[in-house]
């Protein structure tokens, strides 16, 4: 499958004034492919993230704000551990929650807020 069969009709982030609202990120790899495995898959959805951010000229150090969507909540110490990896203190403010389901059956989608300046 290519990155045109996965079309969506909304925006992979929107920028209103100084803050870039990002969509939620599945994790794929840049030819679209699911990624598994827990560490991995919450890698490359915040990779995701950080593709998205970089069409606005941004990087994950301008993150403010993420929210984790995960379908076990035992993935929840491989994000912690994540999230010290990527961000110093202060850290983005960060939710954490669980979900029945997502799309292409991924087990982490990740959104973000990011600032300018």
């Amino acid at each position: 499958m290519t990155a045109a069969d996965f079309q969506h009709p909304y925006s992979d982030s929107v920028t209103v004034g100084d803050v870039v609202f990002v969509s939620g990120c599945l994790p794929v790899d840049e030819a679209e492919n699911l990624v598994t495995g827990r560490k991995e898959a919450l890698d490359a959805a915040l990779a995701t993230v950080g593709r998205r951010l970089a069409k606005t000229g941004l990087t994950l150090e301008a993150v403010v704000k993420l929210t984790y969507f995960v379908t076990d909540m035992g993935d929840r110490a491989l994000a912690n551990d994540q999230f010290v990896a990527t961000w110093r203190e202060p850290r983005p403010a960060r939710s954490i929650v669980q979900v029945a389901g997502l799309p292409r059956g991924a087990s982490v989608e990740i959104d973000a807020i990011a600032r300018r300046g």
